[in-house]
């Protein structure tokens, strides 16, 4: 388990550095000259260019293991901060940007299949999962109002600049501390089945599930793009980094519940897609509650969903192209997050980007209990 601790540390580190940009980006491109339908480009194009990046992903990650992956993802989206610091014109941030989708693509399936590959059992993979859950929540609870914060004291290019330097030292760390599974190690399907319980055979993954993934990753999208706006100065800057930490911070509350993961990952993953749809509904109806306690009940049904999600996935997976399977994964919420920005940019003046959110949200929830195959039995923590 020492390469999961390694793994954990690392993971965490760079989740920190790149939430930490999401309140100072938008502000960032505007300080530039971006409109805000550009800025909505330039998320969606950043998460379009994930996309070729998932898909070689996801046969290569099987093919050559994690390793490499995860330390040219980190090097590489370190370099690129780098050269970010030194812009003065949106269409270079769109370009850098673009480049970064592309390598940081390769970082989340290259992880998730490592973390995989290291469990003896299913439940022991659930377990896995939700410490990945969990480290990548406690980065963004602090990190986003930490980005703000620097910037205030700093400015955004110098921000910029740290953060890459960060990104670099810890691939250079990954290197020599992140120990590779190679396929001969990791347990066969069957293995993985005895050490629990017989089950019914593996069958593949019903593409209907991803629909959840991308209609959560769409309205992250949406909320990534409209709460930046807010910042006008410095202390509306602070202001947006800590809701985008009580996001967090809601997500860390249920990620704590540990009795949840007694119950079955696809029930977890249809109610809390349902609690999320209700709480972008709640923000586009501008329900008479604090902001803040929303974005706590939104986080809340995140963390609710996000281990699920990865657990009914390896429960419905062949068990052994963990690479493919979790690059879907990835590719699906690539998909909704080029959406969300895109949509609020262009739409944001018609409707409320929210009540978008809410929609595909739904749709997702409608469509799920008609996934193919029964629900699989639940994990025992």
């Amino acid at each position: 388990m020492k390469t999961a601790i390694w793994l954990y540390l690392f993971l965490f580190v760079a989740f920190f550095d790149l939430h930490a940009q999401y309140p100072i980006l938008t502000p960032f491109a505007i300080s530039i000259g971006a409109a805000p339908s550009f800025i909505g480009l330039m998320m969606g194009i950043y998460s379009l260019t994930h996309l070729p990046g998932n898909w070689i992903a996801g046969f290569s990650v099987d093919r050559y293991g994690s390793r490499i992956f995860i330390v040219f993802s980190l090097m590489t989206a370190g370099i690129i901060l780098l050269l970010q610091a030194r812009v003065t014109d949106p269409w270079q941030l769109l370009a850098l940007r673009s480049l970064s989708g592309f390598v940081l693509a390769f970082l989340s399936p290259a992880c998730m299949a490592l973390l995989a590959r290291l469990a003896t059992n299913q439940t022991e993979q659930g377990k896995l999962m939700a410490g990945n859950s969990l480290v990548h929540t406690l980065a963004s609870v602090v990190s986003p109002a930490a980005g703000a914060f620097l910037v205030a004291k700093i400015g955004f290019h110098i921000a910029f600049f740290l953060l890459g330097v960060l990104l670099i030292v810890i691939s250079l760390c990954a290197l020599f501390f992140i120990r590779d599974v190679p396929a001969s190690e990791t347990p066969s399907t069957d293995a993985l089945l005895a050490a629990d319980a017989p089950t019914g055979p593996s069958v593949p993954v019903p593409l209907v599930v991803y629909l959840l993934p991308i209609a959560m990753a769409c309205a992250q999208g949406i909320l990534s793009f409209e709460l930046p706006l807010l910042a006008t100065n410095a202390n509306a800057m602070m202001t947006t980094g800590l809701l985008f930490s009580v996001v967090s911070l809601g997500a860390l509350i249920t990620l704590s519940m540990l009795f949840l993961n007694r119950y079955s990952a696809y029930q977890r993953s249809l109610w809390g897609a349902l609690m999320l749809a209700i709480t972008y509904f709640a923000l586009a109806m501008q329900a008479p509650l604090p902001v803040w306690s929303l974005l706590l009940a939104l986080g809340m049904a995140k963390g609710i969903i996000f281990p699920a999600l990865s657990t009914l996935l390896i429960q419905l997976s062949g068990g052994t192209r963990y690479g493919r399977t979790f690059s879907l994964l990835s590719i699906a919420f690539s998909i909704g997050a080029f959406l969300g920005p895109m949509l609020a940019g262009q739409l944001r003046e018609q409707v409320s980007p929210y009540l978008l959110a809410f929609a595909v949200l739904m749709l997702a929830v409608a469509l799920l209990p008609f996934y193919a195959i029964r629900p699989p039995r639940p994990i025992q923590a």
